[in-house]
């Protein structure tokens, strides 16, 4: 397999872990945001913990990083298959850690939190997923 294509497999896979992210916020907000919600005192409580919930994902980014330096370095030797292999399932799991602010943010829409805090997790999701996005250099 190629370099190119392994950065299009890594590419597709960003963006279906976005959306496995991201999907289960906006559904259920679409199906139940609109009812009251079952605890209210909860959806501040709930929001400050999918925020809180971003820093989580520092100690696997930072895993990621050093995958991604890796990669860099094995890149035209024998070690290119592994390391790529490394790197993906790094960011694997870099990715559905920086899936739990929607997450949160999904379960808090039981809860009845507002549109804007929904939104602010959603944000804050995506703003984590374009962190491991493959950069140039590694092409």
């Amino acid at each position: 397999m190629t370099r190119g294509q392994v950065r299009r497999r890594l590419s597709v896979a960003w963006w279906q872990y976005l959306a496995l992210a991201l999907l289960p916020l906006f559904v259920l907000n679409a199906l139940f945001g609109e009812g009251q919600g079952l605890l209210p005192v909860l959806a501040m409580p709930l929001f400050i913990a999918g925020v809180a919930s971003m820093f989580v994902s520092l100690k696997y980014f930072a895993r990621y990083k050093h995958a991604l330096i890796a990669t860099q370095k094995a890149l035209d030797t024998a070690e290119e298959p592994a390391a790529w292999i490394a790197l993906a399932a790094r960011r694997r799991t870099a990715l559905l850690v920086a899936s739990l602010p929607a997450w949160i943010g999904a379960l808090a829409v039981f809860v009845g939190l507002e549109a804007v805090p929904l939104m602010l997790l959603a944000l804050s999701t995506a703003v984590l997923f374009y962190l491991y996005r493959i950069p140039r250099q590694l092409g």
